[in-house]
């Protein structure tokens, strides 16, 4: 009777109400997790990644070698630490260090990004801890003073800093477009957002034996007022280009564009070993210069 008479003066029994709270809490938390998923386009795991040494090449796009790299991966368990260092001719140096997991889908975990050297206008450490927020960027400014610019950001699912050629070898074929999320040190640093796009496959050969890699174009979506205004001032980043072999084994191949904010166009390319001329290989190769 006290049910019915609270229930025509619009008043709920506590047992309605707690049922009320209950699932207004279950409908946020469903749609907290549902614009998650709509705002991070997480890259699923299609081909697990392991141990890795693999040679890379840095040049410009006339072909001028400027350094030469090397990729270190090695995997334990659903955990992967990948460095990748490029060593210039004039003495500078990239080394980037991304430790992600690989479980179902690809995250980062932890970037530490140091670029140094005559290459560089301004030397920059970036330091990026996803499950904190933490972001520390230290560099020197024009006048080669030391600065640190310190940030906690909500840092999202899809977070690319050192995954990208990774993620693109896990893209399913025939998917149009795919957008993740990057953290951009300018120094300050601020969260963009990069549209990837297949543009098609190109022929190229190996020793010989022709293959066809997936063109992949990265575009750098700014957002807000910044987005609208740096095309107009000739600031809008340069796209990315990046060629992929695709099969039961994906593989990079080459990309273009620049290793940072405001940097040239530059070329990175597989490396192939050199060996030495070994006195059979220097005899004949004289032998065959004085044939007729």
């Amino acid at each position: 009777m006290e049910e019915s008479i609270q229930s025509t003066t619009g008043k709920l029994h506590p047992k309605e109400h707690m049922k009320c709270h209950l699932y207004w809490t279950v409908l946020v938390g469903l749609l907290f997790c549902l614009a998650t998923v709509l705002t991070a386009e997480e890259v699923p795991v299609r081909h697990h990644e392991g141990l890795v040494h693999g040679f890379l090449v840095l040049r410009t796009p006339d072909g001028e070698t400027l350094a030469n790299g090397d990729l270190i991966q090695v995997a334990r368990g659903e955990q992967v630490t990948a460095t990748l260092v490029f060593h210039f001719k004039d003495g500078s140096v990239q080394e980037e260090t991304s430790v992600y997991s690989q479980r179902r889908t690809f995250r980062l975990l932890t970037n530490h990004m140091v670029r140094k050297g005559p290459s560089f206008k301004n030397p920059m450490d970036v330091s990026i801890d996803v499950r904190s927020g933490q972001v520390t960027v230290r560099y020197a400014d024009d006048g080669g003073k030391a600065k640190v610019e310190t940030a906690h950001l909500a840092l999202p699912a899809d977070l690319s800093n050192g995954l990208l050629f990774t993620m693109l070898k896990n893209i399913q074929p025939g998917t149009p477009k795919l957008k993740v999320s990057m953290l951009a040190a300018t120094p300050k640093p601020r969260l963009v957002k990069l549209a990837i796009t297949q543009v098609g496959e190109e022929p190229f050969t190996v020793a010989g034996s022709s293959r066809k890699a997936t063109h992949y174009v990265v575009k750098f979506e700014l957002g807000g007022l910044t987005g609208v205004v740096a095309p107009l001032l000739n600031k809008q980043p340069p796209d990315v280009h990046v060629w992929i072999l695709g099969g039961e084994a994906p593989a990079f191949v080459k990309s273009e564009g620049p290793l940072y904010a405001g940097g040239p166009i530059w070329r990175v390319e597989l490396a192939s070993p050199v060996w030495p001329a070994t006195g059979a290989d220097a005899t004949q190769g004289t032998a065959q210069h004085k044939a007729p």
